[in-house]
């Protein structure tokens, strides 16, 4: 499984971006798909992950801000992001896990104050 991550940049504070994942095949094949993020001198973080039922799980720093939706025509997967906060700046990870654990390249989110 490959996952191609794309959709970081900057934005100011209270703006939106959004991030977008493909999968290089069926994301159907991939039990949970989602996002996990990086801030400098953090550790690595879950924001959201939806299931191939449509099951989603949210970061509570993220919880009504960010929605995970998933395109199963187009095999990606995407995150809306909303209302973004300067804490919100980090390294995006795409992630799925079909038993074996894939991470796509990392993108960029700079949200200036």
């Amino acid at each position: 499984v490959q996952l191609q991550a794309s959709g970081g940049g900057l934005v100011q504070a209270g703006g939106s971006l959004r991030l977008s994942c493909a999968a290089s095949g069926s994301i159907f094949s991939i039990s949970v798909i989602g996002w996990f993020r990086q801030a400098p001198g953090k550790q690595r973080e879950l924001v959201a992950v939806i299931s191939n039922v449509g099951s989603t799980n949210y970061a509570d720093s993220v919880k009504g801000r960010f929605t995970i939706s998933r395109d199963n025509a187009k095999n990606t997967v995407y995150l809306q992001m909303s209302s973004l906060q300067f804490e919100d700046t980090a390294v995006y990870y795409c992630y799925g896990y079909t038993g074996s654990t894939y991470w796509g390249q990392g993108t960029l989110v700079t949200v200036s104050s």
